[in-house]
């Protein structure tokens, strides 16, 4: 994509269909006058009352505790510099949707427009009571140091400048696992910190806390070494001031164990790498470029750790590993403040998750066979579930051991359930997805490729490293479009109407007529089946020509999955094809088959959609939990209908037994885990999320995915065909470009698993 065009892209995602990235969103109800007038007057003045008789109701009876103010001036916005408040709001909006998605805490920006210390102190403060934390973003030092300072003071809800202190935090986990891997310690190791703006202070004031000795630590600006001989330092730059007599990088460099870069690219050579003690570990964090380049860095020194701030080499040291989760602890015992003691407890806490087995989904996304501690795993995934329950109860006992919290924890697991559980109304799933493909992207060929929405999925597949696309269609139709979308990349385009296909077309003619002669299928049916493109397309994915196939956007479902099952055909010990949709809800992803295929299937049918729909959900990294639905609960109905989901359900029982499924269920049953344990308390389900409903036929599962798809404004990924030889999947009719582009990640991964099995069963 050209620049312009990822401009444009850019500016119309912020700006449609809505302007901006966050909103309010009401949490009670409000459908009647009565719900009104206890929302507002009269009843809004009961609360109003308790408050003010006790300022701590607040938290009891407002969104106070779950909120947090993401204020800015604009002066030091990252890579951007002094932009000034109306232009850095993007930026804190962007900031507010990763509090959310990362930690169900509701972020609500504020710009500020002043650079005077005292004015920006006072207005934090005078609006301070309507806010759980403040979290301080993008504000220029050294006023950054003060006017953190001062707030910590003078408030007593917890304050954060995560520029100062994310990267200081995640930075630190990574640097005390790294010294074990290196089999150093703290205390002895020679460390070179590249920067000395805010992050860079804070960095080295952490480093300090958990044993690095001051007289072995190189502090370096834009003029080189900080001396305590140089002029006009800065406070904070004196604190850090060396007595050693260098001037230069290339100096300091000499026998150092530790590089911290926060600083500019490509200013480490690989000489300055080379005169490093032995395993040295270099973290070079400026971004988007390193300060010095990873491929080049690890081919410079074989026994370098490496971490930067990038998330396509190991070792990402990114903020959202700290401040949505040190918030969360601080916000869930109400702390007066984030002390020493918090930041060094969510560092210990991250250092230990690092060590510990991760979990499949995590391996699965970033297409590892098995991620474990060492040089290329120093620190958690951004996208680990195991975050949320794992560095909040850290930073909240030590907030109360260190007697800052307010609101003590007593019941730590029903605790750390309630954290896993604000992870329900996320799409991380999705992320991983696409991750997943990323790890080893395949060609696919879209058979609609002279449709917008078909080329714009393309696009952005290809542009994203997700799939190699290859467009099927009329090609000056394609190339008139492609140009229309600024898609100038250079990308197979296939025309099989045209002469220029002839022999392409006649080999697959021959290949389609030698499988199915005996069939009523003459040379001529199969020559005139290659100009139709859903047969042309199947059969490059049959001829390894293209990897997966993504149609179905323009035609009806039946028609594109019949020449599908006619010349793919059916995986090995299959019987029946079926279709899931992943639906993206406000509980977590949720699975739903059969909602395409099948329109009556019978009992063993159902057994079989449901074993299937269970591969797919490890696919995607999750444990399937299956309730097999009906309108009976477990025998109350001796109706053929219902017999038929209990006769699956045994059969799943005796063949399938390491499956979690049950039923005949009814779905408020199955959806609601205390209802069902309090009524059905001997069900395998009992007391258990369920994340998989499978259908009693077609009706009721295509009805359900649409309903949920139009008045929850679910996200739907389907639906997913199950049990083919190969990977090819369908759209829905009218697809839209993110739905085609999630289809495109699905069918990659399929075709990434369908490999893996290929190559284990040789």
């Amino acid at each position: 994509m050209s620049k312009e065009s990822r401009r444009r892209e850019a500016l119309v995602y912020h700006a449609k269909p809505q302007p901006g990235k966050i909103k309010i969103v009401p949490t009670k109800r409000y459908s009647t006058q009565r719900d009104l007038a206890l929302a507002y007057s009269p009843g809004v003045a009961e609360p109003c009352l308790e408050i003010a008789k006790n300022k701590d109701n607040v938290y009891k009876y407002t969104a106070k505790g779950n909120l947090v103010a993401v204020i800015t001036n604009g002066t030091a916005v990252l890579g951007l510099g002094d932009i000034g408040p109306e232009a850095s709001k993007p930026v804190m909006e962007g900031k507010g949707l990763l509090f959310k998605i990362f930690a169900d805490i509701d972020g609500m920006d504020i710009e500020l427009d002043t650079k005077d210390i005292d004015k920006f102190i006072e207005t934090v403060k005078t609006i301070a009571p309507t806010f759980g934390g403040i979290n301080l973003e993008d504000i220029k030092a050294p006023e950054a140091f003060e006017i953190e300072r001062r707030l910590k003071e003078e408030l007593d809800i917890p304050v954060m400048h995560d520029d100062q202190h994310g990267t200081a935090i995640i930075s630190a986990a990574a640097l005390l696992n790294a010294l074990e891997i290196a089999e150093k310690k703290i205390e002895d190791v020679k460390i070179v910190i590249s920067g000395a703006g805010a992050a860079a202070v804070s960095c080295t004031r952490l480093y300090k806390a958990f044993g690095a000795m001051p007289e072995n630590i190189v502090m370096l600006d834009s003029k080189g070494v900080i001396r305590k001989d140089r002029e006009n330092l800065s406070k904070e730059k004196l604190e850090f001031a060396s007595d050693r007599k260098i001037d230069t990088l290339e100096e300091a460099m000499v026998n150092a164990d530790v590089f911290i870069g926060l600083s500019i690219a490509d200013i480490v050579s690989p000489a300055m790498l080379n005169s490093m003690a032995d395993n040295p570990i270099v973290f070079a964090m400026a971004n988007p470029d390193p300060e010095i380049d990873y491929e080049l860095a690890m081919s410079t020194r074989k026994d370098i750790i490496m971490a930067t701030g990038r998330s396509d080499h190991p070792n990402q040291v990114n903020n959202v590993l700290g401040f949505p989760f040190i918030f969360r602890g601080a916000l869930d015992v109400r702390a007066t403040k984030i002390n020493e003691e918090m930041k060094m407890a969510a560092v210990k806490a991250l250092a230990e998750l690092t060590k510990e087995p991760v979990p499949e989904q995590v391996n699965i996304a970033y297409g590892e066979t098995r991620l474990n501690f060492g040089r290329d795993y120093i620190i958690p995934k951004p996208f680990d579930p195991r975050l949320i329950a794992s560095v909040p109860p850290a930073v909240a006992k030590a907030a109360m051991d260190s007697g800052v919290a307010k609101e003590p924890i007593e019941d730590w697991a029903k605790y750390e359930e309630e954290l896993l559980q604000r992870l329900g109304n996320d799409n991380k799933i999705v992320r991983l997805l696409h991750n997943r493909a990323k790890t080893n992207p395949k060609k696919v060929v879209f058979a609609e490729a002279d449709h917008l929405d078909i080329l714009k999925a393309a696009q952005i597949v290809l542009e994203e490293g997700i799939a190699e696309p290859i467009l099927l269609g009329d090609k000056e139709t394609i190339l008139e479009l492609m140009k229309e979308i600024d898609f100038d990349a250079d990308v197979l385009i296939i025309d099989n109407k045209t002469n220029e296909c002839n022999e392409k077309k006649n080999q697959y003619a021959k290949k389609y007529w030698e499988a199915r002669k005996r069939h009523g299928v003459t040379f001529y049916d199969a020559q005139k089946k290659m100009r139709d493109r859903n047969y042309f397309a199947a059969m490059m994915v049959n001829e390894g020509d293209a990897d997966c196939l993504i149609s179905g956007y323009s035609r009806a479902y039946p028609t594109v999955v019949r020449p599908m099952l006619e010349l793919i055909g059916k995986a090995s010990g299959v019987s029946k094809v079926a279709a899931m949709n992943l639906m993206i809800t406000e509980r977590g992803p949720m699975f739903l088959s059969d909602t395409s295929i099948n329109i009556e299937p019978t009992s063993k049918e159902l057994a079989k959609i449901a074993q299937m729909t269970a591969t797919a959900a490890k696919m995607f990294g999750i444990e399937p939990v299956i309730a097999m639905l009906s309108y009976a609960n477990f025998g109350s109905s001796r109706d053929d209908r219902a017999n038929k989901v209990g006769d699956a359900v045994a059969y799943l029982h005796r063949h399938y037994p390491d499956i979690t499924v049950d039923g005949e269920v009814q779905s408020d049953f199955a959806l609601n885990k205390e209802l069902l344990q309090s009524q059905f308390p001997f069900s395998k389900l009992a007391g258990k999320k369920v994340n998989t409903l499978i259908f009693p036929n077609l009706d009721s599962a295509n009805i359900t995915y649409k309903l949920m798809k139009e008045l929850n404004q679910s996200d739907s990924i389907g639906p997913i065909l199950l049990g083919m030889n190969k990977p090819v999947h369908i759209l829905q009719l009218g697809a839209g470009v993110e739905e085609i582009v999630n289809m495109t990640a699905v069918a990659v991964v399929d075709a990434q698993e369908k490999e893996k099995r290929q190559k284990a069963a040789l």
